[in-house]
């Protein structure tokens, strides 16, 4: 068994590997270094993989990588007005990026999702760049950046794209399926809980960047702060599932009509999973992971939970009941290895029809039910919030028993996460790098200013 502090340093030495250069700067690190192996898009910096990287380097006092990250990042944001249909509209950030040459120049080359399967753009990408940015800024007190000129333009372009006008009454944010971490089809387009709550960590980040030195950004910002009031209601009061709530839906009446109705989005109670009432602990709740007209999906993803918690978008009392079910169902939601993407997995029909046969998302593996170490992050800092740090602590011994072991892989299969990922990259840089945070949240609570922020109670 190798020693804890071994385990450090070896996961220190594969993100400092990992490190991509651009004209002799560090900017990124690439999404995977497993030898041997073809490169596909594994070679390149993801924005929501390096979010990771990033805040171990922040942690650790290393803060220039990020710096030079959000810069270039930056520099290939779509600015310009969406003529062409098929290029993205401003504001939008890549999915990726990745340094070539030409000649004994060297550029770098984004991805929008023009190269993705299915060409799904990347919603997440924005959200995640202004949460970087200000845990940079909270790590360096380094206001001089997102005071520039060409940044506050960026964040401008962000908030804008992200609250235009819609076909939409209420206030989350519409996108297709597989536009985030769960990047194929699995059932998450419309509302999906993970990019509400990161829209909410964005909003709330923006209003601490946004400078309100004219009307136009004075009415942004109001504008931020009238979809944040509304967005953490409709959040709270609509996607929340403990035993109470499940009760009121399963007694609902359909197709109501008018305005002061129960039934807000005509949820038929025979949509209820078997699983379910069996499985909600008495003292437990989570966030759904979806709601919309005549739908709500009522699978648990572990990223919008425990991001609510070290947000406080969820209550105080919210929080603990997240960490109450995942006590209470450690085995199913966490098993042999920190955590799983979501529960329960799709099978048999639902399988077919959900994912359209994707032979890479059968039941208990890759994003329908599989096993995401990068996750114990998530877990950990979840756990320090709550003060409920003997759950971190016993998943990282789960971690640290395994991961070394197993060349750091991208994620685990089976229903407790007991087999390596059938396709999975081993030597994945997140997984690496949410090791380190997660160690280091434990550690630290201070740590945690970095993405937390007042609760509104």
């Amino acid at each position: 068994m190798i020693a804890k502090h071994d385990i450090e340093a070896e996961a220190w030495k594969l993100l400092e590997r990992s490190i991509i250069y651009y004209q002799c700067r560090p900017i990124g690190t690439v999404a995977a270094i497993e030898p041997g192996s073809d490169a596909l898009n594994y070679d390149q910096c993801f924005i929501r993989d390096f979010v990771l990287s990033a805040l171990a380097f922040l942690i650790k006092g290393k803060p220039e990588i990020v710096r030079n990250f959000l810069i270039e990042t930056l520099s290939l944001q779509s600015q310009e007005p969406q003529i062409d249909s098929f290029k993205p509209g401003p504001g939008l950030m890549p999915a990726s990026f990745k340094v070539e040459s030409e000649n004994g120049r060297e550029y770098l080359t984004a991805d929008f999702g023009e190269h993705a399967i299915a060409k799904v753009p990347p919603v997440d990408s924005c959200l995640w760049w202004l949460i970087l940015l200000r845990a940079y800024v909270k790590a360096t007190g380094d206001i001089s950046l997102f005071h520039q000129k060409h940044f506050q333009k960026g964040i401008k372009l962000i908030l804008q794209m992200c609250l235009v006008h819609r076909f939409a009454m209420y206030p989350t944010m519409l996108v297709p399926d597989g536009s985030f971490m769960i990047d194929r089809r699995m059932g998450v387009y419309e509302h999906p809980l993970e990019i509400q709550v990161l829209f909410y960590t964005a909003l709330r980040a923006a209003g601490d960047l946004l400078l309100r030195n004219d009307d136009s950004t004075c009415n942004l910002y109001n504008s931020v702060h009238k979809r944040l009031a509304s967005l953490t209601y409709h959040l709270r009061e609509y996607y929340w599932i403990d035993l109470k709530r499940l009760n009121e839906i399963y007694r609902y009446k359909g197709d109501e009509f008018g305005k002061e109705v129960a039934n807000k989005f005509n949820i038929y109670a025979d949509s209820i999973p078997h699983w379910l009432t069996e499985w909600l602990p008495d003292t437990g709740g989570y966030l759904a992971g979806n709601l919309g007209p005549g739908r709500m999906d009522f699978r648990f993803f572990t990223v919008g939970n425990l991001m609510a918690i070290i947000t406080s978008l969820a209550s105080v009392q919210e929080s603990q009941s997240i960490m109450n079910l995942i006590e209470f169902r450690w085995n199913d939601l966490v098993g042999n290895m920190p955590m799983k993407i979501c529960f329960p997995a799709l099978e048999g029909m639902e399988w077919r029809i959900v994912t359209g046969c994707d032979p890479k998302n059968t039941p208990w593996s890759y994003h329908n039910g599989g096993n995401w170490p990068v996750l114990l992050w998530l877990l950990a800092a979840a756990s320090q919030k709550t003060n409920r740090l003997e759950l971190a602590r016993k998943a990282m011994k789960l971690a640290e028993k395994r991961l070394v072991e197993d060349s750091w892989p991208e994620y685990y299969d089976g229903k407790n996460g007991r087999l390596i990922g059938k396709e999975a990259r081993k030597y994945q840089t997140w997984t690496v790098a949410g090791f380190l945070v997660a160690k280091a949240f434990v550690e630290n609570s201070q740590h945690l200013d970095l993405l937390s922020f007042e609760s509104h109670e």
